[in-house]
């Protein structure tokens, strides 16, 4: 994985959604991402990390619980979400930081 901060660095809001393949959530949450990049195409980056391969990442972001979402705008954390989400919700709390 690249830097951290290069990831996260972008005036467009960037959604990271942090997930295990093996938990049952992450079924719910894949479908509802790629509608989400759909729907908001280069206004908006979304980046999936999963906890297993990226543990000190996890670690470093206190990610107690799956799925967790977080918006970075400009490289500062500027919302956080623990909880499956729909697609329109996940829209919505992202343009709202266009």
């Amino acid at each position: 994985m690249s830097k951290f901060g290069d990831l996260i660095d972008h005036e467009v809001p960037v959604l990271l959604v942090f997930y295990t393949e093996w938990s049952e959530e992450y079924e719910a949450v894949h479908p509802v991402l790629t509608d989400v990049a759909a729907v908001l195409g280069d206004k908006a980056i979304v980046i999936k990390i999963n906890v297993d391969k990226n543990e000190s990442l996890a670690d470093a972001l206190r990610i107690k619980a799956l799925p967790t979402f977080v918006i970075y705008k400009d490289g500062e954390m500027v919302w956080r979400r623990t909880d499956v989400m729909s697609a329109n919700d996940l829209v919505v709390e992202l343009k709202s930081f266009s």
